[in-house]
């Protein structure tokens, strides 16, 4: 069996991200679906996805191993990563069409029969005043979910914080309001149910740590990125002050740097994201690597609907699997885009037990929504 084709497509989503979708077809007939979505830059991603074509037409889809090796390359940066992890997604999900067999019985078969997911309000969220958040926690709660995720803390600078030395009033005055959100987000939502911050790596570690133990009340699920990415030992040192779990990952892509990461305990929960590190199967060795040290893994995946089959997929076969993330309420047409629209009830999506990724794109409806397509 040999690629003969590829497809890719931005489908129109919001002003903060649109959805990268790629299609591989094969001499035989079956076709496969993959997302590179948010990889910096759909341009660049674009760009990447040409750049690789050469070396996908022609291939065996069966040979996913020998397309990583030969294409994902650490030097590269986060746009290239994302369009060989687009690419491997269509690779497994033509693998298991042609097996008949779900992708995760290919990883090592079921460790559940559902996948608990967090709703993450941020991208639904344009009325940025503490009730506008509140309210559609709320709904989301409403619509059953039992985690919400915020990120309240977007026009914090951490530039501005790291050269007054956390000593700028403008700055308080942001975090006070981002502080005043999570609170409204709790009163809301109530105390059963489970409250996640995304900080988008925004703070120094000194107000990390202060902001931290400013929300311990909160009763918070997790404290995410709270400090850029590079310094794992400064994480590690957040972690070690901070009264609740940190979790971190969502910018890392290789392997080597989440080993390094894992090895500076720089983090409760790991948060790698399949359109990143290199797809389904460096996901499946990323999940391995962490669970040795018995480090949770909860997949980062803001993403459409491809990615999250992609993770669904992979971590029903992870024993160390916690939680996974879901983009609520970002467009009302989420679920006309697949054939069969995502089932989620209680705050659980359902494993889907058909062949390959179990999805597949409603083109009608993609068509409506297209903002770009090459062959």
């Amino acid at each position: 069996m040999k690629i003969t084709s590829m497809k890719t497509f931005i489908v129109d989503v919001t002003q903060r991200g649109n959805w990268v979708f790629v299609r591989l077809n094969t001499d035989a007939g079956i076709t496969g679906i993959g997302e590179a979505s948010q990889g910096g830059n759909d341009v660049h991603t674009l760009k990447a996805l040409q750049d690789i074509e050469p070396m996908v037409i022609g291939h065996n889809p069966f040979n996913i191993e020998a397309f990583h090796q030969c294409c994902y390359r650490e030097d590269e940066g986060r746009p290239f990563h994302t369009a060989v992890s687009g690419i491997e997604h269509a690779f497994w999900d033509i693998v298991g069409k042609v097996l008949n067999t779900p992708v995760y019985n290919l990883l090592g078969g079921r460790c559940r029969d559902k996948i608990r997911l967090y709703a993450n309000i941020n991208r639904a969220t344009w009325d940025r005043s503490p009730s506008g958040f509140a309210r559609n926690a709320k709904a989301a709660v409403l619509d059953g979910f039992t985690a919400i995720k915020c990120a309240p803390f977007d026009a914090v600078s951490h530039g501005e914080l790291a050269r007054t030395d956390g000593n700028s009033s403008e700055m308080r005055r942001v975090i006070d309001t981002g502080i005043e959100r999570i609170r409204q987000v709790r009163a809301a939502v109530g105390d059963e149910i489970d409250l996640l911050v995304d900080c988008h790596g925004r703070f120094t570690p000194s107000m990390a740590i202060q902001v931290a133990k400013e929300l311990e009340d909160v009763n918070l699920f997790w404290f995410e990125a709270p400090i850029p990415s590079t310094d794992f030992e400064a994480i590690a040192k957040v972690k070690a002050e901070a009264p609740m779990p940190i979790a971190f990952g969502e910018n890392l892509r290789t392997k080597s740097l989440f080993q390094e990461a894992l090895e500076k305990q720089a983090m409760n929960i790991l948060m790698p994201d399949v359109k990143h590190t290199g797809g389904i199967l460096e996901l499946k060795k990323i999940s391995a690597l962490a669970e040795s040290v018995k480090i949770p893994i909860a997949p980062h995946n803001p993403s459409g609907p491809v990615a999250t089959a992609a993770s669904v997929q992979c971590m029903t076969s992870v024993p160390n699997f916690l939680i996974l993330e879901h983009a609520w309420g970002e467009v009302p047409w989420r679920s006309e885009l697949i054939i069969e629209p995502e089932k989620i009830e209680h705050g659980f999506i359902e494993i889907s037990d058909k062949p390959g990724l179990g999805i597949e794109l409603n083109d009608e409806v993609v068509g409506e929504h297209i903002l770009h397509s090459e062959v």
